[in-house]
């Protein structure tokens, strides 16, 4: 049987990343994402927020783009899947952590303040030099619109019942 292990998550950041290197040189990204539900008690009728924290893993140059263009309180969306692993603290204790490994990412929000709001307009990274202001477009001369093209005339239905009934099947 085919089996699915996809998380899409849509959320902010509690924190900024956390770039660590491989000794191979390939970089580890971590962050933790918030995401919020909203409900209403059942006995008291109040609207609740729930907020729950997601640890998120990248891998090479994911890792490196999550570092150099996110921040504390930017907007992301993440696609990846879910990873539990099995550890032990400081007090001996097995314990374990079900993670997050990101594959795909897009930076949400605009350009202004990176940390405030996330990525980029279209979501993806850029290296380019941001832009203060973009300047507005030049004014394009009014022209008329073209005449529509006249239309064929309909064709009648097909008559099936003047077909042969030599079919072989």
């Amino acid at each position: 049987m085919a089996s699915v292990n996809k998380v899409i998550i849509v959320g902010n950041l509690g924190r900024d990343p956390e770039i660590r290197y491989m000794p191979s040189g390939d970089a580890i990204a971590n962050i933790a994402v918030a995401t919020s539900y909203k409900s209403k008690d059942r006995n008291t009728g109040e609207q609740k927020e729930l907020t729950e924290w997601h640890r998120i893993s990248f891998f090479g140059r994911l890792a490196e783009i999550v570092g150099q263009y996110l921040k504390k309180g930017s907007s992301v969306y993440v696609e990846g899947r879910l990873q539990t692993r099995k550890y032990t603290d400081k007090d001996g204790v097995e314990k374990y952590a079900t993670d997050i490994i990101a594959e795909q990412m897009q930076m949400l929000g605009g350009r202004q303040g990176m940390g405030e709001g996330g990525g980029m307009d279209d979501g993806g990274y850029d290296s380019a030099p941001q832009q203060q202001q973009r300047p507005a477009p030049a004014p394009r001369p009014q022209m008329a619109a073209p005449a529509p093209a006249p239309r064929p005339a309909p064709r009648p239905a097909p008559n099936f019942s003047d077909m042969d009934d030599d079919i072989p099947f």
